[in-house]
């Protein structure tokens, strides 16, 4: 390919200066969204508009079904507490096995094998049985929450929505994140947690207009939450505080037990999970009301707390109303009910449960903190909120989102410093004690292969300064005569050259360029004048590798300028050194 044009020669100082072209710089030449994009965004407010009224009617149906079956105050020693579970698991069964075979698990992974593998195709009949199935259950007792059902319906409503009006693959695929913040924000009327948590755990990556659909989506779901269950947190926060900076090592041992505690539940439900998928078909009728009755005796022999959501006994946890024994077996028979529950196939969430276990920990320290150590000021409720970041940073992985679920729910930025200090002790903890998420075991228990964000975040990118080597060859200027060039090439064994032009951009000349000039110009002509107007791109040394790799194919190597000092070269690259870098990683 010819760079050279076979016009004459003309006066070099006639040239008028080039802008450079900035890949990753700041040559950007749109800004605002087209119109496409502003149609995008209109239409994730309409998703989350229905999304939070999906949501909505979902909360409702499982409180009026758990209100119905189990009553509005269950205690210990009532006899439907075993029979409800227990007869709502044989229906649940039914429906999942013959007619919502997509209802089954939590739904986070659904969602992101619909974005990964079905190109963000969610059926709307998957939508139905989700809703219906999981209200039975969660409604019916089951230790299970609907935070995860919430954020496969949502998704599903943007999958329906975006199918309707004939989208494109891509934007069906984006779409799918968009609708689970909105579901995620309004079960959790915490519209930062769920953007967090879809960026952090779903799509990993994100571009100005999808986060942009995101947030948009999320607060209108939140709005139509609130307008109708008003303002109010999930839970009645009491006065929290940190009163004694030696309340961080109390912390931090919460940290430690919820790492561990992470680890047990993560460990038994992988166990569990896999060993109850191995048996007959015919058993997935009936596991579901097995656990049922599992967690239905758990609840008639005294701890009926653990039944359903929980949430009204975190509630109790957070002002103190347990003992420190009591909470700690709150917190072990919500790991077994949760694991029966869920490794049964019985669809409902994760995040409940994890919420419920982390709370009665924190809850018991700090109450157990309270009755020995009388001398120190202790908020019961302080421990409880930390403990439920403890166990979603442990369990769930998700570290980020966990520290802003705990400042979003309590509205209180003066327990930043333990939620800080617990929650990364806990997750730190449970990754080199459990080195794969519980979610992506889940995924290859059921045969994909989906992406793991975890180890995304902590791979390390390589960027061009893995592959920089420093220029062999001196560095030409412009005003250089072709003659010159080609005594250069000559003596360099025909390598390419780089050419600094007056402008301070750059030209990177093969020698079939400069074979070409030599043959059409003027041998005393200055290289400025022989050369076509486009320029060698302006890359640094912090740039990712791959981002040079599109260049190759027009230049035979690229120059790596220094950000500091304009115009000064750290090195050269060229697709040998791009392809060497990657097979020694």
């Amino acid at each position: 390919m010819s760079g050279i044009e076979s016009n004459p020669p003309i006066d070099a100082e006639a040239i008028e200066p080039i802008e450079p072209f900035y890949p990753h710089g700041p040559n950007i030449q749109r800004l605002a969204p087209n119109r496409d994009e502003r149609l995008f965004l209109i239409l994730s407010i309409f998703i989350g508009i229905i999304s939070g009224l999906l949501v909505v009617c979902f909360r409702v149906v499982i409180n009026w079904f758990q209100v119905l079956t189990l009553g509005s105050a269950p205690h210990p020693g009532q006899l439907r507490l075993m029979v409800v579970p227990m007869i709502a698991g044989l229906a649940v069964a039914a429906l999942v096995q013959l007619a919502f075979p997509g209802a089954r698990g939590s739904g986070v992974n659904q969602t992101k094998a619909a974005l990964y593998v079905y190109n963000g195709y969610i059926s709307f009949k998957t939508v139905i049985g989700k809703f219906i199935t999981a209200a039975m259950a969660i409604g019916g007792g089951f230790s299970l929450g609907p935070e995860d059902p919430s954020l496969q319906i949502g998704a599903g409503v943007a999958s329906v929505v975006s199918r309707r009006l004939r989208l494109s693959r891509e934007r069906l695929r984006v779409f799918a994140p968009v609708g689970a913040a909105a579901g995620l924000a309004a079960a959790f009327n915490a519209p930062i947690s769920a953007i967090l948590f879809v960026v952090e755990e779903v799509i990993g990556t994100w571009s100005a207009v999808v986060l942009g659909s995101i947030v948009l989506s999320a607060i209108s779901s939140v709005v139509v939450a609130r307008w109708y269950w008003g303002p109010e947190p999930m839970f009645r926060i009491p006065s929290v505080a940190l009163t004694d900076y030696w309340e961080l090592l109390a912390y931090a041992a919460l940290g430690v037990v919820g790492g561990f505690s992470a680890l047990i539940l993560s460990k038994a439900l992988a166990y569990f999970r896999l060993r109850l998928r191995q048996f007959p078909r015919w058993s997935l009728f009936l596991q579901p009301a097995l656990a049922g009755l599992m967690v239905g005796a758990i609840g008639f022999f005294g701890f009926p707390q653990v039944m359903g959501p929980g949430y009204g006994a975190i509630d109790q946890a957070m002002h103190g109303e347990f003992t420190w024994k009591f909470l700690f077996a709150l917190a072990l028979f919500k790991i077994l009910a949760t694991t029966v529950s869920f490794s049964s196939g019985t669809p409902g969430g994760m995040f409940a449960p994890t919420l419920f276990v982390g709370a009665m920990l924190g809850a018991s320290i700090g109450t157990f903190e309270k009755v020995f150590f009388p001398q120190l000021v202790v908020s019961v409720g302080s421990y409880a909120l930390v403990g439920m970041g403890v166990l979603f940073a442990g369990f769930l992985r998700a570290p980020l989102t966990s520290v802003f679920m705990v400042l979003e729910v309590s509205g209180n930025y003066a327990i930043v410093l333990p939620v800080i200090l617990a929650n990364t002790i806990a997750y730190l903890l449970s990754r080199s004690l459990q080195p794969v998420p519980i979610f992506e075991v889940f995924t290859h228990q059921d045969g994909l292969d989906l992406p793991s964000m975890e180890e995304l975040r902590e791979e390390r990118p390589l960027h061009l300064e893995d592959a920089l080597r420093s220029l062999q060859s001196p560095v030409l200027t412009g005003a250089e005569t072709i003659e010159q060039a080609t005594a250069q090439m000559r003596e360099q064994g025909n390598q390419p050259l780089l050419i600094n032009l007056r402008d301070g951009s750059w030209y990177a000349l093969s020698r079939e360029e400069l074979a070409a000039a030599a043959a059409n110009s003027d041998p005393q002509a200055r290289l400025e004048s022989a050369l076509k107007s486009e320029r060698v791109p302006v890359l640094f040394p912090d740039l990712p590798l791959d981002s040079a790799i599109p260049y190759f194919a027009r230049w035979p190597v690229l120059p790596i300028l220094n950000r500091a000092r304009k115009g000064a070269l750290e090195g050269v690259v060229s697709l040998d050194d791009v392809l060497k870098r990657y097979q020694s990683r």
